[in-house]
């Protein structure tokens, strides 16, 4: 299988809101993992207030899935409460992989 797409999102918390955003993260790794086209997801801490995801797919059908799948969903749920601004949702070529 070739990968060649992905997603990039960074999302950006409000202040004293890590852990709330870290306890999300791991709840949705169990939605990702449910998801048939999702080849690998990562979540990940960058700073105090920064938090992101990475995530590929086996094709564009599953990318396009997954953005309007259960994560968003759930993210739409929440992210008024813990979210500084709306998430920057990058669609991402994959280059090389090992």
């Amino acid at each position: 299988m070739t990968i060649d797409r992905g997603l990039l999102a960074i999302l950006e918390v409000q202040a004293g809101k890590g852990e709330e955003m870290a306890a999300f993260l791991e709840k949705a790794r169990a939605m990702a993992a449910a998801e048939e086209g999702t080849v690998t997801w990562y979540a990940f801490r960058l700073g105090e207030t920064t938090y992101g995801i990475f995530d590929t797919f086996a094709d564009e059908d599953a990318r396009q899935a997954h953005l309007s799948g259960q994560i968003p969903a759930a993210l739409g749920q929440v992210g008024h409460r813990i979210l500084a601004a709306d998430p920057d949702i990058r669609q991402v070529d994959v280059v090389a992989v090992k």
